[in-house]
């Protein structure tokens, strides 16, 4: 179903008799020295990369002139109806004297190569291989080519009038995409060995036009020290946002979490995006996702437009004490697989060795490539889908002794741990076991997404209409 594909990772895959000490570095992550050394890379990362400034030409546009670093080469394009989308940022280290143009028809070097995972074999081959040497192994097929289901109602028809207009844009992912690998290459001046995976919605399949691009620094395929060493390297990272890239980067943040991250906006891309290191949960479970996103062609639809219900109704904000948006999206990816009918599977029981937490992280994407589609015998609307998913939670699901579990497909009673004792809404993550919506800590917020499920229930099934529990002006407007 999904042919091999290198969107969202590195791009370069470790050699076949190597890929053991790809990320073999020590259990302590980096030693008192090591971190030394990346703080000397830190400080001699212009001289290392030094080069002569030269002027750029986007084909018919006027030469750009730039005093900045020129460790970081992305710029806001002047007219972008005028210039592709498929063409790249130029890296100012070319061997070549004359000056950088920017052209479609410009081949650029392997590490910028980059695709989508299909959703199905075809052999329809997008435009932008033209600019790059092609997999000819890898057919692709955008979303936007996918035959959505068929809307006889109303309520349907509302919710997919809202996906098509609201869903991720094939040009938002390059734009994460090429982001991400230009920082790749920066942040390897700091830390050589390390890897940057573009994760979460942008990659899932779950993504809106809207939605912030989320990126994983790996350093090792083991769990790192989030309070010290994962703050220590961002801190390093941010300094190098600040100062290398700055004229390309605006309004870097270190923010000290739980799960430090950096938040930052790419200038080219006009993009917000979230940088965390080591979450290597983060990265397996975006390709779970994305199976199950592709899987079955009512599953996005329904997401998104549960997505911005909950959003209208202040119920999706982990920050406040409510549902972040993971969460979310396996609530309805275990709806789906407790109807009567299940329209999903549990991808981790009927293929365990595809989604084992052993695989390695170079070998993640490769993981969903030979499961075919799910063919169900439910044939339920989207309106009734939603209703149904409301009902479920509003009347059928019990809080208080369950937990919903996408890995086994069906709800389980809660364990006795201390991570699910006094928790009022418990959702397992699919590979590490923890629970996502702990951040619902407040009786009042549970009891506000409780009453939300309710109302919205009752409102939805006496109108039919979605406009009766989200505004769809308002939310198209927000995209």
């Amino acid at each position: 179903m999904f042919p091999n594909s290198i969107l969202g990772r590195p791009p370069f895959t470790p050699n076949h008799h190597h890929h053991n000490n790809f990320f073999a570095l020590s259990p302590t992550l980096y030693s008192h020295q090591q971190l030394i050394d990346a703080q000397f890379n830190f400080q001699n990362a212009d001289l290392s990369r030094a080069v002569s400034l030269q002027q750029l030409t986007y084909g018919s546009v006027s030469p750009i002139q730039t005093s900045a670093s020129p460790l970081f080469r992305g710029r806001k394009l002047s007219d972008e109806k005028n210039f592709p989308l498929d063409g790249k940022r130029q890296r100012f280290h070319s061997p070549h004297p004359e000056p950088t143009v920017v052209s479609p028809i410009v081949p650029l070097s392997g590490e910028r190569r980059y695709s989508m995972p299909p959703l199905f074999h075809t052999h329809y081959v997008p435009d932008i291989v033209r600019c790059i040497p092609p997999f000819r192994e890898i057919p692709f097929l955008e979303p936007r080519d996918i035959p959505l289901p068929e809307a006889k109602d109303k309520l349907s028809q509302q919710i997919l009038e809202l996906f098509e207009t609201c869903q991720q844009q094939i040009s938002d992912l390059k734009k994460k995409e090429l982001c991400r690998t230009q920082l790749q290459g920066e942040i390897q001046l700091l830390f050589p060995q390390s890897r940057l995976f573009l994760v979460g919605s942008s990659l899932n399949g779950f993504g809106t036009r809207s939605s912030d691009g989320d990126l994983c620094l790996v350093i090792k395929e083991e769990p790192v020290n989030q309070k010290t060493e994962a703050r220590h390297i961002l801190t390093l990272v941010h300094k190098h946002f600040c100062t290398r890239l700055s004229g390309y980067i605006e309004r870097p943040q270190l923010i000290r979490a739980k799960v430090p991250i950096v938040k930052f906006r790419d200038k080219v891309s006009c993009m917000e995006f979230d940088l965390n290191v080591n979450n290597i949960v983060g990265i397996r479970n975006t390709f779970l996702l994305r199976t199950y996103a592709y899987l079955e062609n009512r599953v996005r639809p329904l997401v998104l437009v549960v997505k911005k219900w909950a959003r209208h109704h202040e119920i999706n904000d982990a920050s406040r004490g409510t549902l972040n948006s993971y969460s979310l999206v396996l609530m309805v990816l275990h709806y789906l697989q407790t109807l009567p009918e299940p329209i999903l599977p549990s991808l981790q029981k009927i293929y365990p060795e595809s989604f084992s937490p052993l695989i390695h992280l170079h070998l993640v994407h490769q993981a969903p490539c030979n499961i075919p589609p799910y063919l169900s015998k439910n044939e339920s609307s989207l309106g009734d889908l939603l209703l149904g998913f409301l009902k479920y939670y509003a009347t059928e699901f019990d809080w208080n002794s369950q937990m919903i579990s996408v890995r086994e497909a069906k709800a389980i009673p809660r364990p006795d741990g201390i991570e699910w004792r006094n928790k009022y809404i418990c959702v397992e993550e699919p590979f590490d076991g923890t629970n996502t919506a702990r951040a619902v800590h407040e009786k009042q917020k549970f009891d506000a997404i409780k009453d939300q499920f309710l109302k919205s229930w009752h409102r939805l099934k006496n109108k039919k209409d979605l406009n009766s529990i989200l505004p769809l002006r308002a939310a198209i407007l927000k995209r």
